[in-house]
């Protein structure tokens, strides 16, 4: 079946994230399917939405929001319903879930883009993005004892934007490559940090390597992309691995947040089993 064009308009007076991110899950479920996203985020005023509905009357589409600013969603929804456009809230359902099964509402008063206000997580969160930068790619090697995880593997295993990922969540996240006849010091490890090996295919390492030198115009002859050395540092890499008693996982067809969930899983095993 040859897959068709949607347009798709995601409308939010806050920052726009969670609407992305169901919008994004929805996708995923429509595979013939490519989504045109057209996407506007701290909508502030009712001229922002005539502006947005003069480009879905040229190009017409399903309208998703987040919207806290009750005025301005009742408006949003009367000018959907003016040219004939259904638009749908994304947290209407949940919500209305959430106030039957407990019995409670919500509180009417709320401030767009609160869950991002600069609360004690917030900073939390900053310093963990501090703390994977500091620690990417081996560099520096700073405070590994207070990592909550390590990533361990060879290069282009999504070991950094993983870190990154974490660290938006607020986990300290540390990445060391390997490279063949290095040895690694790990001995300033805590016995709480849970150190996990990152490995993928040698053949979709090399496409992915092929690339990295592609967008860099690095056309020079180099062992980077060689098959056999890459199967040997990932034989080498799984040897410590195993040595060690350490998690792995295979990202080879995994997203990064995939991955991060899987890490965030053996994290809960982990700390259950080990720290008392």
């Amino acid at each position: 079946m040859p897959t068709v064009n949607q347009h798709i308009y995601l409308i939010s007076d806050s920052t726009g994230e969670t609407v992305s991110t169901v919008a994004r899950s929805i996708y995923a479920r429509f595979e013939d399917i490519n989504f045109l996203e057209n996407k506007w985020a701290l909508i502030r005023s009712e001229k922002q939405i005539d502006n947005i509905i003069d480009i879905i009357k040229d190009k017409r589409g399903i309208v998703l929001y987040t919207m806290i600013n009750l005025k301005l969603e009742n408006y949003l929804i009367d000018q959907c319903n003016s040219i004939k456009v259904s638009a749908h809230n994304v947290l209407d359902n949940t919500i209305n879930k959430i106030k039957k099964f407990y019995e409670i509402q919500p509180v009417i008063s709320q401030v767009p883009g609160k869950q991002h206000s600069l609360s004690e997580d917030y900073f939390d969160r900053i310093e963990s993005l501090q703390y994977a930068i500091a620690n990417d790619d081996g560099q520096g090697n700073k405070e590994l004892e207070k990592a909550d995880i390590i990533f361990f593997g060879v290069s282009r295993t999504s070991k950094t934007p993983t870190s990154i990922y974490l660290a938006n969540k607020g986990y300290r996240v540390a990445n060391i490559p390997y490279v063949l006849n290095q040895n690694i010091d790990f001995t300033n490890i805590s016995r709480k940090t849970l150190i996990i090996g990152l490995f993928a295919s040698p053949e979709r390492l090399k496409q992915i390597r092929a690339s990295r030198l592609q967008s860099l115009k690095e056309n020079k002859a180099t062992n980077y992309i060689d098959i056999d050395l890459l199967k040997k540092e990932i034989q080498e890499a799984r040897k410590i691995c195993t040595k060690n008693n350490w998690s792995t996982i295979d990202v080879t067809k995994k997203s990064i947040e995939e991955i991060a969930a899987t890490a965030l899983e053996y994290l809960k095993i982990y700390r259950e089993k080990n720290i008392k």
